[in-house]
């Protein structure tokens, strides 16, 4: 017996049986042989021996019916099934009309049950989703806020991290050049007489009210700054970096409406799309499982293992028909094994690579292993390999440039050059890359 059902406890919601066009009640026979799409039948049908087109009586069948339990022996999985959807349909909290609905559970059993097997399920702590390490869960239930910074990095006037930081002084706890930098100039030729009319008295009021407004706008801009940890440009990117790349992108996409809410509410917006993106990643994954046949976690831990085998098999045949296209030369068969130590050991790899013509002449890196990868998308991971650069260090040059051009609002090639230093072939196609997809404009 086949114990899966496909459809709710509402008979509409099934198809009719092939036979007799009535609605479906389990338990009820799906033909194995037939399909798609699949062929039913109700029992009586198929006591009966029906027979249609292709489908013949002798055909392998699966009994449909989901009268077995599933987390708890006292509840089946069609109760299962008519908790969720009452939850659903009445709101959480409302055992009273859950269990009204269900006709078949008590509130308190309602109650009991999900609060047991799907909010406090421990699989879901540790197992299946593996969000948070435990003690994180036991302190903190909910999302951390971004403080703003205690003690502010006080950098060098005119240096990178000065720029970064806008020109902040946190000894003033004020910027070397204010937004709307020359609104007092509005007020200085203004000068109150006693022999002003009334209607210049007025009009100078005005130009005093505006200015104010104008202040209250830099002391808006400075909370925001000051109340999201803005202040230690770096110190907020490193924490943005612990996200997924795809999260990365939303938070970038989301930080400018950080300014509509607090922090606390900022942070915890983007800590559930984070718990949305690990959701999706285990379910991908758990269906994988599925797909594979696997029906419990001993067995995934096996699939895991060997896969995580399979692939390493797999890489080192990789290297070693890579190395076999130097093998003829002993000189470059050593450069490529320095290479790959210094990639294994973390460093850059600097030794170009010299062909049988003559001419040096370096291959792609293998970005495999090394860390902020995941980070890039294909294009990204195609620059890094062609530039020869580290996927960390591209990330960061990435970075300076993006802020040098929303500072500017706009950036030449002399500017990147001048904020990157290493080889200005590299600094040229990174700034051209930028620029072609994008993320940069030309000034």
């Amino acid at each position: 017996m086949d114990r899966l059902s496909s459809f709710s406890n509402d008979p509409s919601d099934k198809p009719p049986c092939r036979g007799c066009s009535s609605y479906l009640m389990e338990p009820y026979i799906k033909c194995a042989e037939c399909g798609p799409p699949p062929f039913f039948l109700c029992l009586q049908c198929f006591t009966r021996g029906f027979e249609y087109k292709k489908h013949q009586s002798d055909h392998t069948y699966e009994i449909m019916t989901s009268d077995f339990p599933v987390l708890d022996p006292s509840w089946t999985a069609q109760e299962e099934m008519a908790l969720l959807e009452a939850v659903m349909d009445c709101g959480f909290g409302n055992w009273q009309d859950v269990a009204n609905q269900m006709c078949t559970k008590t509130k308190e059993e309602c109650e009991k049950h999900y609060m047991k097997h799907f909010i406090n399920n421990p699989l879901f702590a540790s197992t299946l989703l593996n969000l948070k390490q435990a003690e994180e869960a036991k302190t903190a239930d909910t999302a951390i806020p971004f403080h703003s910074t205690d003690d502010p990095p006080r950098p060098t006037f005119d240096s990178l991290l000065s720029r970064d930081m806008a020109g902040y002084m946190p000894a003033r706890a004020d910027f070397i050049e204010e937004f709307d930098n020359y609104a007092e100039w509005d007020l200085r030729d203004i000068d109150f007489v006693e022999d002003d009319s009334d209607i210049l008295h007025a009009l100078k009021m005005a130009v005093v009210d505006i200015y104010h407004s104008r202040l209250k706008e830099r002391q808006r801009r400075k909370k925001i700054i000051r109340d999201h940890g803005l202040i230690n440009l770096r110190k907020f990117q490193l924490m943005e970096r612990r996200y997924p790349k795809e999260v990365q992108d939303l938070y970038e996409t989301m930080r400018r409406f950080a300014r509509i809410v607090g922090p606390v509410e900022h942070d915890k917006f983007i800590e559930s799309h984070a718990l949305e993106f690990e959701l999706r990643r285990e379910i991908k994954r758990l269906q994988e499982y599925r797909t594979a046949g696997i029906t419990n976690f001993c067995s995934a831990r096996t699939y895991d293992h060997l896969k995580k085998t399979r692939e390493e098999e797999r890489l080192k045949r990789t290297m070693l028909s890579e190395v076999l296209q130097y093998i003829q030369d002993s000189s470059a068969c050593q450069q490529w094994l320095r290479r790959q130590a210094d990639i294994d050991s973390g460093l850059s790899p600097s030794v170009p690579m010299a062909s049988n013509s003559g001419r040096r002449s370096a291959p792609p890196l293998n970005l495999t292993g090394l860390p902020g990868t995941e980070k890039l998308n294909e294009k990204e991971k195609e620059l890094c390999q062609m530039v020869r650069l580290v996927p960390g260090a591209y990330l960061e040059y990435k970075s300076a440039l993006l802020n040098e051009c929303n500072k500017q609002g706009g950036l030449r090639l002399a500017q990147a050059r001048a904020l990157i230093k290493i080889d200005v072939n590299k600094t040229r196609k990174i700034y051209d890359f930028l620029i072609r997809e994008g993320y940069i404009t030309k000034a």
